[in-house]
């Protein structure tokens, strides 16, 4: 593996606060030119990638309080995932943490730009954006989905990623449509369903509020 593959992407970076969008096009392009450094060249892209990295030590925890965390200590990158979440759940996270090791030098300039109460969420949402880069690219999925495999566990599992992360991946290409977070009333919905709501039990309420 290349040593100097991390810092090559690191390369990459303009000295200065990015604007949102400009962080999603050099995650992309970080992504493409990380599959390329190593040689990458279909699905699923292999964990070996990150964890034989110099300096880079994957290690697993159940229970873990969240998906991933990612800690620099005694001169190598510690990157914890949560061994009880499904294996693509997991290499999402991989991938994720990953981003926050490339960006480690740069973060507190190129995200300086956004709004402070926000920051930390759109670093995240950056992060996430990487993975999906690096473990869904852009050219393959379209190859997969245009060559007539368009079931979406059938996707998910050749990508080695979760359905949820698929159906976000899809809809950022453009294969398909954008999720509406509120879809049309259905004429069945009336006030009779409201009471039968008000009429349970309190977290059973607070549930289907959460759905």
């Amino acid at each position: 593996m290349n040593p100097g593959v991390v810092t090559r992407l690191r390369d990459l970076v303009p000295l200065r606060p990015l604007r949102y969008s400009e962080a999603l096009r050099l995650s992309e392009l970080q992504a493409q030119r990380f599959l390329k450094m190593v040689g990458v060249t279909e699905p699923a892209v292999p964990e070996r990638v990150v964890s034989e990295l110099p300096r880079v030590r994957v290690s697993r925890m159940s229970p873990f309080p969240t998906s991933g965390a990612t800690h620099w200590a005694q001169g190598q990158w510690l990157i914890v995932l949560n061994g009880s979440e499904p294996a693509g759940r997991q290499r999402f996270s991989l991938a994720h943490e990953l981003k926050h090791i490339i960006d480690h030098h740069f973060a507190s300039l190129n995200y300086s730009a956004f709004p402070e109460a926000e920051r930390n969420a759109m670093i995240e949402q950056i992060c996430d954006y990487f993975a999906g880069c690096l473990l869904m690219p852009r050219p393959w999925v379209k190859r997969v989905y245009c060559s007539g495999t368009q079931h979406l566990p059938e996707l998910a599992q050749t990508f080695g990623v979760s359905q949820a992360a698929m159906t976000v991946r899809l809809s950022q290409i453009g294969l398909t449509p954008p999720t509406p977070r509120c879809l049309p009333v259905s004429k069945d919905w009336t006030l009779q369903a409201l009471n039968e709501i008000a009429e349970r039990p309190i977290y059973q309420r607070m549930a289907s509020v959460a759905i």
